[in-house]
C-alpha cells in the first residue's frame, strides 16, 4: 500500500461533508460544516478549504502518535496523497455549471482554488451522483460491473452511468441529467428553466406536490405513510410510474448488468418493487435491481474514491 492518506470533500446543499481515508477506502477521520443559508461561493470554498487543512492536520497527527508509522490504521508515516470533491452541479472543464444553490458558485474556478488551497496537484472533481456511482463502482454494489446505472432519487434526481467498468461524464459532464427527461414533447423544459422529471418524481418534487395537494407541509417520506388517500395514492403511483419507465428506457438504451438505487427514496419498497417490475415487463434482458451499499454518505464516499481514482490514474 502506498503510504498517506486521500481526502474526500463533498459539497452539498445544507453542508459540507469531510473525510480522509486510506488508499484501499478505510476512513480515518470526518468532519462536517452546515452551510449558512444563501452563503456567497467564495466563503463557502474558504471555509471548507479551512476545515480541510485541519482534518489533514489531524490525520497528520494520528500516525505520529503511533510513532510516525501509523500502522493502526495503515497511514505509514502519512501526508495527503490526493483529495476528491463531490459538488451539486454539472462539472464542466474548470468550472461548475447548472448550480444555482449557492450565489456564485459557477463563477468560481473551484478545481484550480482546491488544488491551490490544499497544496495537492492530484484533484479529482466531479458531480454529487457521478462520484455515488464511483463510490458504488470502487466498492460498493456496482464492483465488478462493466456495464451499470445508478439511479440517484433523493431531493433532485439523477443518474450515473457505468460502461467499461468506468463512469461515463459525457460531453459536457452532464450524463445522466435525467432529471430534464420531459414526460411529453409539449411540456416546458431545461430551455424553460425546468427541469420535469424532477419536478414531477423526485423527493423535493413530491415533496412541493404533495404540500400543495394535503395544504400542509409534508416531506416525501411522509407522504408514503398515509397510503390510503386516493389523492396521495395518485400522486405517488404516478411518480413511481414515471421513475420506473425512466430507468426501463436507460435499460433498453445501455443493456446495464446492474441498477442500483441511492438517495432518500431508495428505502421506500414500492420504489425497487416498480422499478423491477417495469424492467421486467419493458427490457429484453432485465437487469438486477439493488439498492446502494451506501446510503446518507455515498457522495462523500464517492469523493474519496475520486481521489483514489486519481491517486491510481
Amino acid at each position: 500500500m502506498r503510504p498517506g492518506f486521500v481526502l474526500g470533500i463533498d459539497f452539498g446543499g445544507t453542508k459540507i461533508a469531510l473525510a480522509t481515508a486510506t488508499p484501499d477506502g478505510r476512513t480515518l477521520r470526518r468532519a462536517r460544516l452546515e452551510t449558512r443559508g444563501r452563503e456567497g461561493a467564495p466563503a463557502v470554498v474558504r471555509r471548507a478549504l479551512g476545515a480541510a487543512r485541519r482534518l489533514i492536520t489531524e490525520t497528520d497527527a494520528s500516525a505520529g502518535a503511533d510513532g510516525g508509522g501509523g500502522s493502526e490504521h495503515g497511514v505509514h508515516g502519512a501526508g495527503l496523497l490526493a483529495a476528491g470533491v463531490s459538488t451539486f452541479g454539472v462539472v464542466r472543464g474548470d468550472r461548475v455549471v447548472l448550480a444555482p444553490n449557492v450565489p456564485g458558485w459557477e463563477d468560481l474556478p473551484l478545481p484550480a482554488l482546491l488544488r491551490e488551497g490544499l497544496g495537492t496537484p492530484l484533484l479529482s472533481l466531479d458531480n454529487d451522483v457521478n462520484a455515488a456511482t464511483a463510490a458504488e463502482l470502487r466498492w460498493g454494489r456496482l464492483a465488478g460491473v462493466g456495464t451499470g446505472v445508478y439511479v440517484n432519487v433523493g431531493t433532485g434526481l439523477g443518474a450515473g452511468i457505468v460502461a467499461d467498468g468506468r463512469v461515463v461524464r459525457g460531453a459536457n459532464g452532464a450524463a445522466g441529467e435525467i432529471g430534464y427527461a420531459l414526460r411529453s414533447p409539449a411540456e416546458p423544459g431545461y430551455a424553460a428553466g425546468r427541469a420535469p422529471l424532477e419536478e414531477y418524481a423526485s423527493g423535493g418534487g413530491l415533496a412541493r406536490r404533495g404540500s400543495a395537494l394535503l395544504g400542509r407541509d409534508t416531506p416525501a417520506e411522509d407522504l408514503f405513510g398515509i397510503r390510503g388517500d386516493p389523492r396521495v395514492d395518485r400522486l405517488l403511483d404516478g411518480a413511481l410510474d414515471a421513475l420506473a419507465t425512466a430507468v426501463a428506457n436507460l435499460a433498453i438504451a445501455l443493456d446495464p448488468e446492474r441498477v442500483v438505487l441511492g438517495g432518500g427514496m431508495a428505502a421506500e419498497p414500492a420504489l425497487p418493487s416498480r422499478i423491477s417490475a417495469t424492467l421486467a415487463a419493458a427490457v429484453p434482458f432485465p437487469p438486477v435491481v439493488e439498492a446502494g451499499r451506501f446510503a446518507s454518505d455515498a457522495a462523500l464516499v464517492g469523493a474519496l474514491a475520486l481521489a483514489v481514482d486519481a491517486l491510481r490514474a
